[in-house]
Formats: structure tokens, C-alpha cells, sequence
């Protein structure tokens, strides 16, 4: 995923915010027999959204309200997708539950914030749509009932999971419900460090004692190959090095390979932490110096200096070319272990764009 400055970009609502403003239609429907529309919620910070209703049903038990989602300017993949809640009345003394329609995934895997079995609607959502709840109450003058059941559904949302990280994470079905401030801020990637983290939750949750966090889905491929890890071992962690690290170092793992293409380890290798192009620059300088330490002859690390990519100094290296990599495959290992500070052995493997191994430090 690319990213821009979100100042410039409109900024869109979750899939929970959109899901809390449906529930307080379908529930206002159902005390007053008229959905409200456009409907208005508060969110966890303060503002105030309004949404205008795409659905309305409604029946003597429950009612039905459905929200198109508008992400903003966010290349999110629930965007245009219709969020519906239907709102019934529950069996005396169950409270408020939740459950997953059609194009709502359901939790297969411990590790998750939400017990296996259980609607894959996560905290911030459920905490929304109870307090739209509330307020569709109050605006009918009355408590809201104790027992209500709430079904949410995003139709063709099963096709919509397929392009996430649901199905490895355990979510099966669908779409998972998100979003703790009800904003969607466009090219926060906020979606992809949330996966990250809940990838090594259902990973240590599992008892896996080996993960491997890759920058892209070639270098993913070739270490899963190459240790014949199972699905869940994996971290698909793009340029969030840092997030994943960080993460790692306060819920750890026995063993970590983190795995990529040569530029890519040699901005770790460098000290960044966060990989993208808009955030850090491969070091030509010292991909030069270590050329030179290696033997390099005086024309390649010349031109090496002057190089504008890492691919462009790996090519320069000649015979020195795994040796560079291996380098470069050191010294992000020592980025890595200093980050972690400690507990977790930590390789790196080195990938070619076909995913052949160029280099593999720390085995």
C-alpha cells in the first residue's frame, strides 16, 4: 500500500462506525416505526457524523437499516460496501449480544480479542454500537430494552475477506467489524500494523515457536519454503519492520526470520525502522563502504556512491555479490536484535525478486 500526507485526503468512517449507525436507525425504527435519516452517532472522540440510510425494513420484532461505507480517500477494501444491522428483540435475560450475518466472519482461532466461536466484531465497534443503542432510546424517550439482538451483515463481504489476512487469522466467513475511533484516516495503514499485531497474537496463541515477518510476497513465499512453516507462522509485516519488532518485543516469540529483498534490509541495515520509500532512503554511501570492505575494486564502489537504487549497487558487486548481501543480512540482524532488546533469536534471510536465498545470517 502506497501513502501519502493524509492532511491532503479526505478522511472516511469505519466499518464500526458505520455498523453503530445502522443499529441506531434499525433501533429507532423499531421503538418509533420511523428510521431516522439521516442518522447521527457520537463517536469515541467526539464528533459527530451523519449518514444517510441506504435500507430500510422493519417488522413487528426487528428492523433493518443498511449504511454504504465511504472510506474517504483511503484505498480500503469495504469501501462502497453496504454495512447492514438488524436490530430484534432478544429472549428475556440475554442481554445485548451480537452476531454475524451474511459477509461477517466469525473467530475460528484463540489469539484474537474475541472468543472462538463469537462475531468477529472487535471492542471499539461493540462499545459504538451500544451507545448509538442508548441514544436511539433516549430519542424515543425511553430505556432501551435489556434484550436486544444485534446481527450484522455486509453482503458480498465473504469475497470482499479474501483480498485481507482474515483467513489466516482465523476469521472465517467474512469481513471483520473495526475501527476504535470510527475515522478512517486515509493512508494511515492502521488496518495493516492491526493485522500485524493480531497475526502474532494468533501465532503465539497457537504455540508456534518460529515466525517469520516478510516485506513482500515473494520474499513470504521462498522462507516459507524455505523453514516449511505453516500459514500462521507468517507476517506478512510490508515496510512495518518497526511495528512488528516492537510488538514482538513485548508479546515474544522463541525465534524470528524476517525476510526480504536486498533494498529493503539494507534501509534495516541502515537503522530505519519503517521501510517505505516516503519514510527512508537506501543508503548508497554506506552500501559503498561495505563493497569496499569486501574488496570491491575501485570502479564499482565509485559508481556504487553514485548509485540512485540497492538493486543498482547489488549488480555493480560482481563477485562480491552474495558477500554484500550477507553483509547487509548482519547488520540488519543487529538492528533487529537491538530493537528487540533481548529473548528472541532473530535470522535474516535475503531474497532475489524470483525468491532465490542470496543471503542468511544468524541461522
Amino acid at each position: 500500500m502506497s501513502r501519502r500526507p493524509a492532511g491532503e485526503l479526505r478522511r472516511g468512517w469505519t466499518t464500526g462506525a458505520c455498523a453503530a449507525a445502522a443499529a441506531r436507525a434499525a433501533l429507532g425504527a423499531l421503538l418509533t416505526g420511523r428510521f431516522p435519516d439521516p442518522v447521527t452517532i457520537r463517536l469515541p472522540q467526539g464528533e459527530r457524523p451523519s449518514f444517510p440510510l441506504a435500507l430500510k425494513e422493519r417488522s413487528e420484532r426487528s428492523a433493518r437499516a443498511g449504511i454504504v461505507k465511504d472510506a474517504g480517500d483511503d484505498p480500503d477494501v469495504t469501501h462502497g460496501a453496504l454495512v447492514i444491522a438488524e436490530v430484534a428483540y432478544g429472549p428475556p435475560g440475554s442481554g445485548l449480544v451480537f452476531h454475524a450475518g451474511s459477509g461477517v466472519g466469525s473467530v475460528t482461532r484463540p489469539g484474537l480479542p474475541i472468543a472462538v466461536g463469537e462475531a468477529a466484531i472487535t471492542a471499539g465497534p461493540r462499545a459504538m454500537i451500544a451507545a448509538a443503542l442508548d441514544d436511539a432510546a433516549a430519542d424515543s424517550e425511553s430505556e432501551r430494552p435489556a434484550d436486544l439482538a444485534v446481527t450484522l451483515s455486509i453482503p458480498g463481504g465473504e469475497a470482499l475477506a479474501a483480498k485481507t489476512l482474515n483467513a489466516r487469522l482465523g476469521i472465517i466467513g467474512g469481513l471483520s467489524i473495526l475501527g476504535t475511533t470510527g475515522i478512517v484516516t486515509p493512508y494511515s495503514c492502521a488496518a495493516w500494523i492491526h493485522s500485524i499485531h493480531r497475526g502474532i497474537d494468533v501465532a503465539r496463541a497457537a504455540g508456534l515457536t518460529h515466525l517469520a515477518a516478510s516485506t513482500g510476497s515473494t520474499s513470504e513465499q521462498a522462507v516459507q519454503r524455505l523453514f516449511t512453516l505453516p500459514e500462521t507462522a507468517l507476517i506478512d509485516m510490508g515496510d512495518f519492520v518497526g511495528g512488528t519488532l516492537k510488538y514482538l518485543r513485548r508479546h515474544p516469540v522463541p525465534r524470528l526470520t524476517l525476510a526480504g529483498g536486498f533494498a529493503k534490509l539494507a534501509k534495516l541495515a541502515s537503522g530505519h525502522l519503517d521501510l517505505h520509500s516516503g519514510e527512508s532512503k537506501v543508503d548508497a554511501a554506506a552500501l559503498a563502504a561495505m563493497l569496499a570492505a569486501l574488496g570491491g575494486d575501485d570502479a564499482s564502489i565509485a559508481a556504487a556512491q553514485a548509485a540512485k537504487s540497492a538493486g543498482e549497487v547489488l549488480a555493480l558487486a560482481g563477485a562480491q555479490r552474495e558477500a554484500l548481501a550477507l553483509a547487509v543480512a548482519r547488520q540488519a540482524r543487529e538492528v533487529a536484535l537491538a530493537t528487540l532488546a533481548g529473548g528472541i533469536a532473530v535470522d535474516v534471510a535475503v531474497f532475489d525478486r524470483t525468491g532465490k536465498l542470496l543471503a542468511h545470517a544468524g541461522a
